[in-house]
């Protein structure tokens, strides 16, 4: 209905709307979003509030502030009733018809230029003058293209007649979806089923369930509702009997809303079931159905924190002694004791295994945690801490790790966990952000525990990898290589598990290169999806296993490893793991030319790393930058990158931000200045991963310049770390990288091969880029008719792909070249920002009048008109009269179509 009425008014009729819900069901959100959609009107907003609603007109005033210069051209009465009701003149009362015939023509005045959209918020709390005048006007809009759309809470007389959008709670599904992009890990079915249920659906209160909270407080929902602060005192508490004051904190102890867990407590706890659950139904606070669902949701947490200490310890005994899940029986007798109590430490222990099952490590963290508090034995507190940090290692929970880091430091520590300690802390500093110490800690960490942990050493050397693959030579300590060799001198397994093999696989990678490593490196992989894929222990060996997928040049076989690792980190809570493999994942994405599947994956990694503590530089973002090349809008996404590698430890980061630098410059024949980007990341962590996709970038980029010598001798380094692997992707980049260099009757055949062997492997903005190469050599060798085949379809890829910069360079060597690039329909629309440089260059103002006009730089101008001619498919400033049409108060399109 929203689209429609914005639909309506975009045409020049007019539509007025009443959405109504209670509060927190995103009426806001969906009158936010009306006015985003009402491209080519002029929005008007009026908001309502209390203190203001004593105050006649007030908030019409918001409304008509705006059109008062045209006040002059109301009729006298007309005139004369809006003065007196907004204080500019003094009198008697003002006549309200008048009012409302005066803000009618106020409207029809303010819209002779463009369409009118008026939102009116919180209409519960708009004075009742202007509630009456607003709802006489959405009734008598007559020929005015006007659109009214107002939120309200309550059914209101002055609304009688709109068209109607009631907005209840989110259906089940929809509501699990949202609790699951907004909790920092999963929660128990139980639970979250009773927070959908108690909320009602409702957006706002479904949101403020995790509002503040680490994932060890929520800990999966066995947290709830202790973690919660109070938000509302109800004095309708205070006036119930004890019997049903205690049943309801009872209720208040049991997140999981069970009718027949909390009445079996009462029942145990000696509480007259005849008379207090209707005590508690009678006064409006809970109702016991199939759930207990107290009336507001937010009253759950204060009736819990109301309670006495005794009292709420009181109601987790009589929980665990009813309740027949053994891992709520574990939690709820922890929660009931504060001497040590070492059963039910030990109850704890054995039900956090279970428990991160359904709650996620979160869930784990919080169990071990709880557990060492109730041990007086310091050996099995320590080590229960441990395994607390390391949990909250993996849910994120940074906080609660050095909490549980600095309790171990208290007590006496053994050396097999003076070194899990160390672990934990090198790897909380490589995912804080501190990733210069890192890799040290952790391989100092490893090599202790060898001789008394063999796996434990053995996940601390691939974990010590890992994070020295991202620092790069901006480690305080080792590097690949001194991690690697360390690795080797591991005691060899009697019988090699998987990560043995893949440790030994990675190791040679770095000291015996990929000729040498990549059969290894396959072989791993592949075990890895044949016995690994989907299980924890893919999860586990996340990085490390991926690293090995990246070096194998198989963009499809690493596609579905980072996609299964997402999707298990997803449902698993491992968010230490998540924003890495989402970044990762949305990187390889837009490198395969899926530009919509990134942006998604760039949101959720900034939403997950945004959860934490974690220093994350925007790879898919970078990326995404460097294709597209608009230096503008690449330039926030490159410095950010830079700044949080060289202030982070993040090598890699500088590294794709090299890279991706290289792609942009390269497509927009800027060889001179692509050429340094691109061996710049040519020579950090060399021979692995990003470095590699510099080579080509900078062999294009030398050859352009000039510099034929540094061409081959990047070519060189391309065959020996990517020949060996024997895929299309890495011989298709070869042959393209070729292609360039030789001479002579081998650079057809090239470029034949490079891009018959990319399109197989699936990388569309490689293949695309492979034909623009070849029609670019063509045009050269001066054969024009079979360039403008290869121009044509590089271009018409290249603009679907979003690589505007390249689909540029096509279009000029198919104009060179005698061709026209073929105009899509949708390339003659031109954005807002575009409409106005285009309307501005026809009127003959030069880049720097129409930067200092629009604020922008002459070179930004300079940017947007390349892609006008693009979309226009035009080649100078001349040509524009004769493919545009700018009529007054309208956007600019092609000529032919009305574009608003």
């Amino acid at each position: 209905m929203v689209n429609d009425l914005v639909e309506t008014v975009r045409a020049g009729g007019n539509r007025s709307l009443a959405v109504r819900g209670e509060r927190g069901m995103g009426k806001t959100t969906l009158l936010e979003y009306a006015a985003e959609q009402a491209a080519g009107c002029r929005v008007l907003r009026v908001t309502g509030h209390q203190y203001e609603a004593r105050l006649a007109f007030a908030g019409l005033h918001q409304l008509c502030a705006p059109l008062l210069p045209f006040a002059d051209a109301l009729t006298v009465p007309q005139r004369e009733a809006l003065h007196l009701a907004f204080g500019l003149s003094a009198g008697p009362e003002p006549d309200r018809f008048h009012i409302g015939l005066a803000v009618l023509a106020l409207l029809a005045k303010a819209t002779a230029e463009r369409p009118l959209l008026c939102v009116v918020d919180d209409h519960q709390w708009l004075d009742r003058a202007s509630a009456r005048v607003l709802g006489f006007v959405a009734r008598r809009l007559g020929e005015i293209p006007v659109g009214l759309v107002f939120g309200t809470r309550a059914d209101h007389d002055e609304l009688t007649g709109l068209d109607d959008l009631r907005l209840t709670g989110l259906p089940d599904p929809d509501a699990r979806a949202l609790l699951a992009a907004t909790m920092p890990g999963p929660l128990d079915e139980r639970v979250r089923d009773h927070i959908i249920a108690e909320t009602g659906g409702n957006p706002a209160e479904l949101l403020g369930i995790t509002r503040g909270l680490s994932p060890v407080d929520l800990a999966g929902g066995f947290g709830l509702p202790g973690a919660l602060a109070p938000e509302l005192h109800d004095p309708r508490v205070d006036d119930l009997t004890a019997d049903a004051r205690t049943l309801l904190t009872l209720a208040a102890a049991d997140p999981t809303g069970e009718t027949s867990l909390v009445l079996r407590a009462a029942m145990r706890s000696g509480l007259p079931l005849h008379t207090a659950p209707r005590a508690v139904e009678k006064a409006g606070l809970a109702v016991f159905a199939d759930r207990i669902r107290f009336c507001d949701p937010r009253l759950r947490s204060s009736v819990y924190h109301a309670a006495t200490d005794q009292d709420r310890r009181a109601a987790h005994r009589a929980l665990a002694d009813a309740v027949i899940d053994a891992d709520w029986r574990a939690w709820h007798r922890a929660l009931s004791v504060v001497e040590p109590d070492e059963e039910a430490a030990s109850d704890l222990v054995r039900a956090a295994e279970q428990a991160r099952s359904r709650g996620g490590p979160a869930a784990a963290s919080a169990f071990f945690g709880r557990a060492a508090a109730l041990t007086a034995d310091p050996e099995r507190r320590v080590a229960w801490l441990l395994s607390a940090a390391e949990h909250g290692l993996r849910c994120g929970a940074f906080d609660s790790v050095r909490d549980h880091s600095h309790l171990v430091l208290a007590g006496p520590l053994a050396e097999p966990h003076a070194a899990r300690l160390e672990q934990v802390r090198g790897r909380a500093a490589f995912l804080t952000g501190q990733g210069g110490a890192a890799p040290g800690l952790l391989l100092s960490a490893a090599e202790r525990l060898a001789p008394h942990d063999r796996e434990r050493a053995r996940d601390g050397y691939l974990i010590a990898w890992t994070a020295a693959l991202y620092v790069g030579a901006l480690t305080d300590g080792p590097g690949l290589k001194e991690i690697s060799a360390a690795a080797r001198t591991l005691p060899a397994a009697s019988r090699p598990a998987l990560p043995d093999r893949l440790l030994d696989a990675l190791a040679a990678l770095v000291l015996d290169g990929s000729r040498s490593a990549l059969p290894r490196l396959r072989e791993v992989t592949d075990a890895f999806t044949a016995t690994a894929a989907g299980t924890s222990d893919e999860l586990r060996w996340g990085w490390p296993v991926q690293a090995a997928a990246g070096a194998l040049w198989d963009p499809r076989g690493w596609l579905g490893m980072l996609t299964r690792q997402a999707g298990l980190a997803r449902a698993n809570g491992d968010v230490h793991q998540l924003p890495i493999v989402l970044a990762e994942l949305g990187t390889l994405r837009a490198w395969m030319g899926e530009v919509a599947a990134a942006e998604r994956l760039a949101v959720e990694s900034e939403t997950a790393t945004a959860a934490t503590e974690m220093r994350l530089a925007p790879y898919a973002r970078i990326a995404m930058a460097g294709l597209r090349g608009d230096p503008a809008l690449a330039r926030p996404h490159f410095r950010i990158g830079a700044y949080l590698g060289r202030s982070h430890g993040q090598e890699v980061a500088m590294t794709a931000v090299n890279w991706a630098a290289a792609v942009l410059r390269n497509g927009l024949g800027d060889h001179d200045r692509a050429l340094p980007h691109a061996l710049d990341a040519a020579e950090t962590s060399p021979a692995l991963f990003l470095s590699l996709w510099a080579l080509p970038e900078a062999v294009e980029a030398a050859v352009r310049s000039g510099r034929p010598d540094v061409a081959r001798k990047a070519l060189d380094r391309l065959v020996d770390a990517a020949g060996p692997a024997g895929t299309d992707h890495a011989d298709g980049l070869i042959a393209r990288c070729r292609a360039l260099v030789s001479e002579g009757t081998t650079t057809e055949g090239c470029h034949h091969e490079a891009i018959a062997r990319l399109e197989r492997a699936g990388l569309r903005p490689d293949h695309a880029r492979a034909r623009l190469l070849y029609g670019e050599w063509l045009h050269a060798a001066g054969r024009p008719a079979e360039a403008r085949t290869e121009l044509h379809a590089a271009h018409d890829a290249l603009a679907d792909l979003g690589m505007d910069a390249f689909a540029e360079r096509a279009r000029r060597e198919l104009s060179a070249c005698g061709g026209r690039a073929r105009r899509r329909p949708e390339d003659a629309t031109l954005t807002d920002q575009e409409a106005q440089v285009a309307r501005l260059a026809l009127d003959g103002h030069t880049n720097a009048e129409i930067g200092a006009q629009m604020f922008i730089s002459a070179r930004t101008v300079e940017w947007h008109l390349r892609k006008i001619f693009t979309k226009l498919n035009i080649s100078s400033r001349k040509e524009l009269k004769g493919v545009l049409s700018v009529p007054a108060s309208h956007g600019v399109g092609a000529k032919g179509r009305d574009e608003t």
